[in-house]
């Protein structure tokens, strides 16, 4: 097979990479019958939406990255609503009617309402990545929204409806290309600050046009100029400053897509992961003021095993081997694995992805959403990868990959390794889309978590969680009162019997998306929980013992101090 000069530079297949798997998978196997089950009820749901990337054959840029999505509860009703971020009507291309976003409220019972209108959260810009986090903790969550072009602010009213407030808060972040945003306390103050993502430098008059094989193809980062991230600090009167400069993060141009913000070295601030496409990651410390140095090499985050530089797109944070220490998962471009980078704790991460066979079946694909996620509630996290290239005619040049494909789901086996039972596991995980954005969530409330993928140029999916519970599980949400009103940066630790799970409250995670702020823990045959602490952003301990499982678990700031 013959590749192109720009195919190259962004299908790697590593002969080392590729002999090793060969003999994992020799040596490996998978249980007749899996623990976890995926059933796919998007056609009960009544969801109607259909993705668009803008498409109209010239293969723009912007097209690829279109887009993440965000599950949260908007109206504090108790149950998790989901918001799908469109593409816009990109140059060439016609609509009689202007894609825009769409907001679905959940009605329980895997019933919901499109109610993108009432709750004014159509936006029609070419959308790309999403975050919800109260950044005016008056009790409600407020919605940002990256697009190619201006971003934009929903405040939420309280009652319903969201208000663009992006001008006045000054957070529109100019006409660039967005990626990954997150809300974070990165300065420890009690509200929400903002980092916003950027992709490469592209305008239409910027285009590269490509051919492989004389059909249209996409191009890769490497052909754009490379842009800055940014920064705003809430100045806690319903306005942002740009900080990029003085924090350090406008220091480092990049290709910046999915990101996570989290204690990574546990020294009590918010640090700052970037998936960078075809370049070294990125991995801002924080010195607990709100600046930030860019450590991702020393780290050892920045390259994959044989320091070769990542096709990176999403990313998630969770402590796969509960030691007690956030560990790491990025997906990446064809021709790569997806990585698991283990957190050693002394600021170093080891890549373990060959170790632990957490990345076979993708080194043949194009991988975007992912999480680290308890499906069968035994005690440890499983991993979910959505996959699908992103040039639609791939097969044409390149019969390994394909524009459809399945998605990919590994078993936490608790000896550090992981099990692809994507074949065992439920019709929702024969489902053969391209797939970009996945959240995941307790959409019905029983105590499991349920999936939701956004698909490009097609309807989505919703997965539920039928899988036969191997045990108890425990929710906890948190509510600050010196902190931020929903806990952003505090880490929970419950202990149960002679298991002990670490996690962390995050706005923003996976693939330009936004999932999971109610912390779920699956316990296994444990049928109580010992004890819960919770280490807020400001430093302060809350200690609570003898909890009931199998219910949501509602901590507010002070009421188990401890100091």
């Amino acid at each position: 097979m013959i590749f192109t000069d720009v195919q190259k530079h962004r299908v790697r297949l590593e002969p080392l990479i590729a002999t090793v798997l060969i003999l994992l998978c020799a040596f490996s196997h998978t249980p007749a019958n899996a623990a976890i089950t995926l059933t796919d009820v998007t056609e009960e749901t009544q969801i109607s939406f259909k993705h668009t990337d803008g498409n109209s054959g010239r293969c723009y840029i912007v097209e690829t990255l279109t887009a993440g999505l965000a599950l949260f509860d908007y109206d504090n009703d108790g149950d998790v609503d989901i918001y799908f971020i469109n593409g816009g009507a990109l140059k060439g291309t016609k609509f009689k009617v202007p894609p825009k976003n769409a907001f679905y409220r959940n009605e329980g019972n895997w019933k919901f309402t499109d109610v993108t209108k009432e709750t004014g959260l159509g936006n029609t810009g070419h959308g790309l990545g999403v975050v919800a986090g109260d950044y005016d903790n008056d009790g409600d969550l407020d919605v940002y929204v990256s697009n190619w072009g201006p971003n934009v602010l929903y405040r939420n009213n309280g009652d319903g409806t969201f208000t663009d407030v992006t001008k006045e808060a000054g957070v529109d972040n100019g006409f660039k290309v967005g990626a990954g945003v997150n809300f974070l306390d990165m300065d420890k103050d009690g509200d929400l600050d903002l980092y916003v993502s950027c992709y490469v430098d592209f305008t239409y008059e910027k285009h590269v046009p490509n051919t492989i094989n004389g059909a249209p193809a996409q191009v890769g980062p490497h052909f754009y100029e490379k842009v800055p991230d940014t920064l705003y600090r809430n100045n806690g009167d319903g306005t942002f400053t740009d900080v990029s400069k003085a924090s350090g993060v406008g220091k480092h141009p990049s290709s910046g897509m999915g990101t996570v913000c989290a204690d990574f070295d546990k020294d009590g601030d918010t640090d700052i992961f970037v998936a960078n496409d075809g370049m070294e990651d990125f991995l801002f410390l924080n010195d607990g003021t709100g600046k930030f140095k860019q450590s991702g090499l020393i780290a050892g985050v920045a390259y994959d095993i044989n320091g070769e530089e990542m096709g990176s797109m999403g990313v998630d944070a969770g402590d796969y081997d509960n030691d007690g220490w956030l560990d790491l998962y990025v997906t990446s471009y064809q021709g790569q694995l997806s990585h698991l980078f283990k957190n050693l704790g002394d600021g170093m991460f080891d890549d373990v992805t060959l170790m632990a066979e957490a990345g076979r079946g993708t080194m043949h694909h194009v991988a975007w959403g992912t999480g680290f996620v308890d499906f069968d509630n035994d005690g440890d996290r499983d991993i979910f990868v959505a996959l699908g290239h992103l040039q639609e005619n791939i097969e044409k040049w390149d019969d390994r990959s394909a524009f459809l494909v399945r998605n990919l789901l590994f078993m936490n086996t608790s000896d550090g390794k992981f099990i692809n039972v994507s074949e065992k596991s439920g019709d929702g995980m024969k489902v053969k889309l391209s797939s970009r954005g996945a959240g995941f969530d307790d959409l019905d409330n029983d105590g499991d978590i349920d999936v939701v993928i956004l698909n490009s140029r097609a309807e989505p999916t919703i997965l539920r969680n039928d899988s036969p519970s191997k045990g108890h599980w425990l929710q906890v949400r948190l509510r600050g009162v010196k902190a931020n009103l929903d806990g952003v940066g505090a880490q929970v630790k419950v202990v149960a019997g002679n298991l002990a799970l670490l996690d962390e409250v995050r706005s923003g995670r996976g693939y330009q998306g936004h999932y999971g702020m109610r912390l779920h823990f699956g316990l296994g045959d444990r049928e109580k929980v010992d004890r819960i602490e919770v280490r807020w952003i400001d430093g302060g301990i809350d200690i609570f013992k003898d909890i009931a499982v199998d219910q949501l678990f509602t901590i507010t700031e002070g009421t188990g101090r401890t100091r």
